[in-house]
């Protein structure tokens, strides 16, 4: 019976992990079920944000909210949940920029579910229009990059084991390493919010987009520099410091707080005077040419490195993450202002805590014929 327990377990441990990589059958189908609408109904072709609209989307009087995402569930709540959140929605202006292959079902979402008066802008990769030829080139080494490292770290894993948390497909997500050009990204905005499409806004982002930086780049939760508990990991958890070229890097050491990107406030004008970008391209290269030893394959890690000393910590309430791991505090639940589903246990998966899930569900209409179709909703 103990090995059958432990059989069980192991299983169970297997299965799950399994179930985290997938994408859910109710998503596929929401993803098909979005493009054939975009192919036979105007109003899903139609602008977003509709042309009146657009001047919104440089106007400086206004707050930006960048999400980087392929994933059409995920982006409808992160946006439907920082709309209803806000004080004053007209203010705000959210850009969704994804992929050629989730374009149009992200299209055709948010066109068919406006979240007026907040104005929603919808952007593919492939649409972006670099006037700036350093720009192209620059983000094309990053592309590259990931690329090759994606390469090279497959063939070392062929024939030999990984870890669960080394399989995970965000590590080999090109979304998530441009978010290290989002300078260029966004050549006409000085500020902006980014926030990762598996949160959940539940207070006005105004708070966080009137946070002083002091002078830096970024604002995260976890980047304070003295001791305590840390609200997440440490830099050693992501970074091998046993390497002297990690731990002659600067003043870093691996009991420092870890910040993570989630939910940030970056002013864009101080970054575009700085190296960061360089500095993170420098790192990926690094790190592929040493066989991955400096950490494994993330996109986090280099960018703790090229910001080291260019980030501000803000108050841990704009970002409860872990909630893909454990369910916290009941209080802590409560009182933070952003919910942060990072983890294996994805709000829109089976293996979502239920208790969690609900949270993340409240935000989609349970009477949407796309949702009630495809069977998204019908957990409630």
């Amino acid at each position: 019976m103990d090995r059958k327990v432990k059989s069980s377990r192991t299983r169970a441990l297997l299965n799950r992990h399994l179930a985290s990589l997938g994408v859910p059958k109710s998503a596929h189908c929401l993803a098909l079920r979005l493009a054939e609408e975009f192919a036979v109904n105007a109003a899903a072709r139609s602008p977003v944000p509709p042309p009146e609209h657009a001047p919104r989307l440089t106007d400086a009087s206004r707050l930006h909210v960048a999400l980087v995402t392929d994933n059409v569930l995920a982006a409808a709540v992160a946006v439907a949940s920082a709309a209803r959140s806000a004080a004053d929605p007209a203010r705000l202006v959210l850009h969704v920029l994804t992929d050629r292959k989730s374009y149009v079902p992200m299209h055709s979402w948010f066109a068919l579910h406006p979240v007026e008066p907040a104005v929603v802008e919808v952007r593919g990769l492939h649409q972006l229009a670099w006037r700036d030829a350093g720009a192209v080139a620059s983000v094309m080494r990053t592309v590259e990059e990931v690329r090759r490292s994606s390469l090279d770290w497959y063939r070392r894993q062929c024939g030999g084991g990984s870890s669960a948390e080394e399989t995970r497909p965000s590590a080999f997500s090109l979304l998530n390493y441009l978010k290290i050009h989002l300078p260029e990204l966004f050549p006409e905005l000085g500020r902006v919010v980014l926030l990762d499409d598996d949160v959940v806004v539940r207070e006005d982002l105004a708070g966080l987009w009137e946070q002083d930086l002091d002078g830096n780049v970024i604002g995260a939760v976890g980047a304070h520099e003295g001791g305590g508990v840390c609200v997440d990991k440490t830099l050693g958890d992501h970074l091998n410091f046993s390497d002297p070229d990690v731990s002659g890097s600067g003043p870093l050491h691996s009991s420092r707080c870890a910040w993570s990107w989630g939910v940030n406030v970056v002013d864009l004008d101080a970054w575009r005077r700085t190296n960061v970008t360089e500095t993170y391209q420098f790192w990926l290269q690094k790190n592929r040419e040493s066989g991955f030893r400096l950490w494994q394959m993330a996109s986090l890690p280099p960018a703790l490195l090229a910001f080291d000393g260019r980030v501000q910590a803000i108050d841990p309430r704009w970002n409860l993450p872990g909630l893909g791991w454990r369910v916290p505090h009941p209080d802590l639940v409560r009182l933070s202002a952003v919910l942060h589903f990072s983890g294996p246990r994805k709000p829109w998966l089976e293996v979502a805590f239920p208790e969690l899930r609900q949270l993340w569900l409240a935000h989609l209409n349970a009477s949407d014929s796309f949702l009630q179709g495809c069977g998204v909703v019908e957990w409630q």
